[in-house]
């Protein structure tokens, strides 16, 4: 007698979950609005090999997992010696934890900051600063496809920063968050929105650590820098080998502004990062860089979209991947310069190492231009490691194991060496050595 095994339509799971979150949810702006996102959840379909923005990322073993919505679980404990071995220490911080897309107070340490910013879930800031928040959420991000309705119907608090105009914080903020399992496959949606304001500057550290089994994180970021502003953002992705991670950031820049992303994708089954900046006036600075590293049979993707809307914009754009045994890196980065963007300078770079025949990449650079004043540059390497540095390293007397691990840093630094704090300079560089490592 054979027996049916039902296939799992993700649409429809994920539908009825964003059911029950909205049931419970009583605000009533966030309640609509996440009812309309699962109304077009119910009315798209996630990306497949077809689709050109996914082609090189087969998403099967993801959609045919049945993940619970983590609030529909037994609640995931963390203590204050669970936070301390994996938060960054080495550098002054203020601390927020989030155990499962919820914000945990009692583990967090950010008293100090709400004298001066405005820090909270994003269903509190609707009662405290409910104008702003209507203004942005779910109006930056651009190119929406199923995992943006997925995350908007399905989180259950988020996070909800703003900096008032002409406010520098001296220290980082560090998002830690923590994704856990307790034997059954969970689901979760972390969403966020950042507003900088004017002649204000920030840094913000997102670390993304993972306990306990499979899990599947969803999340989703918005970004607004108004005139002058600047944002510093360092993403450590460390999820356990079990793990799906597919996480969007969407920015919009205003006039003068400057945006730094940094991300470094370590952890995972399954990476998908996507980030896409708009350049939307003039005097504009952007830079995206990042260092993936993969081993075993590990898959991370990386795309990037940067639209030059305005003149007298610049961007630079570093993307580095280091892919061992059967591993797969895929890097695509698209730069858009409009028909108004004269003076535009862009630059763009892919380098890729693979240190086992087995090891695959798909790199795709892109510039689209319809300005004729600009400068503008894209490339792409894929090697393996140089040969005749390693025979003059050997030569010296250094084993090769420490030869080919002087050759790596080596190719990293160029990411690494543009992070600020030197504390987390020298955390990435021990994360790089541990995952160049791995038994």
């Amino acid at each position: 007698m054979s027996v049916e095994v039902k296939k799992i339509d993700a649409i429809e799971h994920y539908t009825l979950s964003a059911e029950k979150v909205i049931a419970n949810n009583k605000n009533k702006f966030i309640s609509q609005l996440q009812s309309e996102s699962k109304s077009k959840l119910s009315s798209v379909k996630f990306p497949t090999l077809k689709t050109e923005e996914w082609k090189y990322t087969n998403l099967k073993s993801l959609l045919g997992s049945e993940f619970i919505h983590s609030a529909e679980l037994e609640e995931f404990k963390i203590t204050s010696e669970d936070v301390e071995k994996v938060k960054s220490i080495n550098f002054e911080n203020y601390l927020l934890v989030f155990v499962n897309g919820v914000l945990k107070k009692e583990l967090s340490d950010f008293q100090e900051l709400q004298n001066k910013i405005l820090i909270s879930t994003i269903p509190e800031s609707i009662a405290n600063n409910k104008t702003i928040v209507e203004k942005h959420l779910s109006k930056i991000a651009v190119n929406k496809t199923a995992f943006d309705y997925l995350n908007l119907s399905n989180f259950v608090d988020g996070l909800f920063i703003q900096i008032p105009d002409n406010v520098v914080l001296e220290k980082p903020i560090q998002i830690l968050n923590i994704t856990g399992s307790m034997g059954k496959p969970t689901f979760v949606p972390t969403r966020n929105l950042f507003v900088v304001g004017k002649n204000s500057e920030a840094t913000i550290v997102q670390k993304y650590v993972g306990k306990g089994e499979k899990y599947f994180n969803n999340i989703s970021s918005e970004v607004f820098i108004d005139t002058n502003g600047t944002l510093n953002i360092y993403k450590i992705e460390l999820e356990n080998e079990n793990s799906y991670h597919v996480d969007k950031t969407d920015v919009l820049q205003s006039r003068d502004s400057n945006f730094n992303h940094f991300n470094f994708s370590f952890g995972g089954k399954l990476v998908r990062n996507d980030i896409n900046t708009e350049l939307a006036d003039e005097n504009i600075e952007c830079t995206l860089n990042g260092l993936y590293i993969a081993n075993g049979k590990q898959h991370i993707d990386n795309s990037t979209f940067i639209n030059h809307a305005k003149p007298h914009c610049t961007s630079n754009e570093l993307y580095k991947g280091i892919l061992d045994d059967k591993s797969r890196g895929v890097f695509s980065g698209k730069i858009l310069v409009e028909r108004d963007a004269q003076l535009t300078n862009a630059y763009q770079n892919n380098n890729t190492i693979l240190l086992s025949d087995d090891a695959t990449v798909d790199t795709k650079p892109q510039l689209e231009i319809y300005a004729d004043d600009v400068k503008c540059t894209h490339g792409a390497t894929v090697g393996q490691l140089d040969e005749s540095a390693m025979f003059y390293i050997l030569s010296r007397g250094i084993p090769r194991d420490k030869a080919r691990a002087m050759l790596i840093t080596a190719f990293a630094e160029s990411v690494v060496t543009g992070v600020k704090i030197e504390a987390l300079r020298n955390e990435l560089n021990s994360l790089i050595n541990e995952n160049l490592n791995r038994d």
